[in-house]
């Protein structure tokens, strides 16, 4: 198994290993908003896939029978959200902790706990 490095690998460096790869290749010229946006959504279907029709015990189990290939899915879809980010000059440690206030600003602990109600319904 890979040495795990979530705690010592920060975006920017996984940023610049995609730009790296994407320039490299010469991908640039096709990494529009529409090209990266409709990316993103292929691979997170794609991820979706594996859990089509099951239940969530169910899903849970596909999940450890097919690990490696979710896994590859997952990094697909990083893969896009990290080359968009690069093309349009996103911040995406900013704009997370921005949409995580804003979430929890419709979300309050209080009323969201434990439910999956919409905050439009709270």
């Amino acid at each position: 198994m890979p040495q795990k490095t979530d705690q010592k690998t920060s975006i920017q460096q996984l940023k610049d290993k995609i730009e790296q790869f994407v320039s490299e290749r010469d991908w640039q010229q096709f990494h529009t908003a529409k090209n990266l946006s409709m990316d993103i959504a292929a691979e997170a279907a794609e991820l979706m896939e594996f859990f089509l029709w099951l239940d969530g015990e169910a899903s849970n189990k596909e999940m450890n029978s097919n690990r490696d290939e979710i896994e590859q899915e997952v990094a697909d879809i990083f893969f896009g959200i990290l080359a968009l980010c690069n093309r349009f000059n996103i911040d995406l440690s900013s704009v997370l902790e921005r949409k995580i206030e804003i979430t929890g600003q419709r979300y309050p602990v209080e009323k969201a706990k434990g439910r999956h109600t919409k905050y439009t319904k709270l």
